[in-house]
């Protein structure tokens, strides 16, 4: 448990080191960095390492969360390790190991960023060399970013749960249930919306931040992961306050966002999710479903290109390439307003205000070239209307598995071999398991 959650802080500083390349700055002395001198005393310099090393980490894995969600909901085939092919669709008699890269190498990337949270909210909390607003500020980011770590992990693991409490390496917190690590991870963004009001940002952002990059915009950011955290709660109050509190906006660009940003240049990275289309061997290929369960007209099945040749594996085949993220500096986002609106409409569902759950449905249809809602405005069809727009709008995004599964529907999703299974969850790691 030590050894995975607290790595050596030189580790996470060498990814602190990763810079965005579009905003690299002078990260000080990181040859010899320690714990113990970002907690003596922080300067801001430090204290801004500490975000910029957020953020960057933050990137880590993102591509193989993607495929992992994205290959056991059904959204893709990925054709490189044959675990994917056959471990994560329950091929045969295989089962989910929890010594496999799937779980230790997610749950690893999230809990270095976690761990970097909790340096930087120690490190601030201390510190006498910057004021009370810039505190808040830097503990507000903190907190907010954990709970976006946290919630990877929980949306893998699920009802096996996480360690929500890890800020003492000797004594870490239990493994919380489902319900409890989802009401720790609410606990903790309320903990940083209350950090970000009054506060003074004293640190750059990326520019996967543009537009974001104050308190203000910080705390929609916040609030936006607070409506998605309310909506897997079932807590339809809270979800429409945080919603309220977003940047939603029913009339606005649906990709307006925060993202993670990647570029070429030297100590930076590339995103990892893009692969090149009509390529052989290493392929991620769009589940056939995608393309018989679309709408006609539907402009998302761009989301997707026909290949020259299908491509074929282990009785698997497919012969569309995933285009979610067309190069290699194409970003991945954490949240985007095309979400907000869909759970601005389950909310809408779920409370029965059905007139206002079809406006929402409608902006996102009407977006994607089709005709507006014309199905029974009732809560099952509306919730079969609202899956079905999370699924295309929100591909190889790391929803799909999430959103069926919380609605009680894998079953559902398709078998492709006789054998295959659909896993509900993601064992805990070894690690985890020994420590418990």
């Amino acid at each position: 448990m030590k050894t995975l959650f607290y790595l050596n802080l030189l580790l996470l500083m060498l990814s602190l080191a990763v810079g965005l390349n579009s905003c690299q700055r002078n990260f000080g002395d990181l040859n010899n960095p320690t714990v113990e001198k970002y907690l003596e005393n922080a300067s801001q310099q430090q204290l801004n390492n500490l975000v910029n090393g957020t953020v960057s980490g933050a990137r880590n894995s993102i591509d193989l969360y993607l495929d992992v969600t994205g290959v056991i909901g059904r959204e893709i085939y990925r054709f490189a390790d044959p675990r994917y092919t056959t471990e994560l669709l329950g091929a045969d008699d295989n089962e989910l190991l929890n010594s496999n890269f799937y779980i230790t190498l997610n749950w690893a990337a999230r809990y270095r960023v976690v761990k970097n949270t909790n340096v930087l909210i120690a490190a601030a909390t201390r510190s006498t060399l910057i004021s009370d607003a810039q505190r808040k500020g830097y503990l507000g980011f903190a907190k907010t970013f954990q709970a976006h770590e946290l919630l990877l992990n929980l949306n893998l693991t699920y009802k096996n749960g996480i360690r929500a409490d890890v800020s003492d390496p000797d004594k870490p917190g239990p493994v919380l249930d489902y319900a409890k690590s989802l009401a720790a991870i609410a606990a903790l963004l309320d903990q940083g919306k209350t950090d970000l009001e009054g506060a003074v940002l004293a640190f750059p952002l990326s520019p996967g931040f543009n537009g974001f990059q104050d308190a203000a915009g910080l705390i929609q950011f916040n609030r936006a992961l607070a409506a998605r955290v309310a909506v897997y709660r079932e807590d339809w109050p809270s979800a429409k306050a945080a919603l309220e509190a977003s940047f939603l906006d029913l009339e606005g660009d649906l990709y307006r966002g925060i993202s993670h940003v990647y570029g070429t240049g030297t100590g930076d990275q590339l995103n990892g999710a893009f692969t090149p289309p009509q390529q052989n061997g290493d392929v991620r290929l769009a589940h056939p479903s995608y393309a018989t369960g679309i709408e006609a007209g539907d402009d998302r099945i761009t989301k997707t290109n026909i290949r020259n040749i299908a491509a074929s594996l282990n009785g698997l085949s497919g012969n569309r390439d995933v285009w979610v993220y067309t190069s290699g500096t194409a970003p991945v986002y954490l949240v985007r307003n095309e979400e907000l609106i869909l759970l601005y409409a389950e909310v809408n569902i779920r409370t029965q205000h059905f007139t206002e759950a079809v406006r929402a449905l409608d902006r996102i249809r009407t977006a994607h070239r089709l005709r507006p809602y014309s199905g029974l405005e009732e809560e099952e069809p509306l919730i079969d209307e609202l899956l079905q727009q999370r699924r295309y709008s929100l591909f190889f995004e790391g929803h799909r598995w999430i959103d069926v599964r919380r609605y009680r529907r894998l079953q559902q999703l398709p078998l492709d071999r006789p054998a295959d299974n659909v896993w509900e969850q993601l064992p805990l790691p070894v690690s985890e398991t020994v420590a418990l």
